[in-house]
């Protein structure tokens, strides 16, 4: 009986000691997606506070929706010629550097959260 006793206790002691390194193992897993989830929280209100006092959410609304404002006026105003001249300010931008394209892109992306940036650059693919 001895003998099983000093051979079961060491495999007994390996069994205990590696589930207990899995257990910690999850847990630290588990509290670095809390601690991500939090940062990401942090994150969101710094950038809502920030955003209080700033005007380029407006601005940027603004400029993207002067194209549907063009459109509206051309079918109110019963002013065709207007059409072909949004469709050449399009064209206009689609011919610019694709870097510059980029840095636009990014430019209004952040002006209404970073987060939507990886979506819209899912998108373009």
């Amino acid at each position: 009986m001895g003998f099983l006793k000093l051979l079961i206790s060491p495999i007994s002691n390996l069994a205990t000691t590696y589930m207990k390194n899995k257990a910690e193992e999850k847990q630290a897993k588990h509290e670095r997606k809390i601690a991500v989830i939090q940062n990401d929280a942090n994150w969101e209100t710094t950038m809502a506070e920030g955003s209080n006092h700033s005007w380029k959410d407006e601005f940027w609304t603004v400029i993207l929706s002067v194209p549907i404002f063009m459109v509206g006026y051309a079918i109110a105003a019963n002013d065709a010629t207007v059409i072909p001249r949004v469709n050449e300010a399009f064209e206009a931008l689609s011919n610019l550097p694709e870097w510059y394209q980029y840095l636009l892109f990014i430019a209004i992306s952040s002006s209404f959260g970073i987060r939507g940036v990886s979506k819209l650059m899912e998108l373009r693919k």
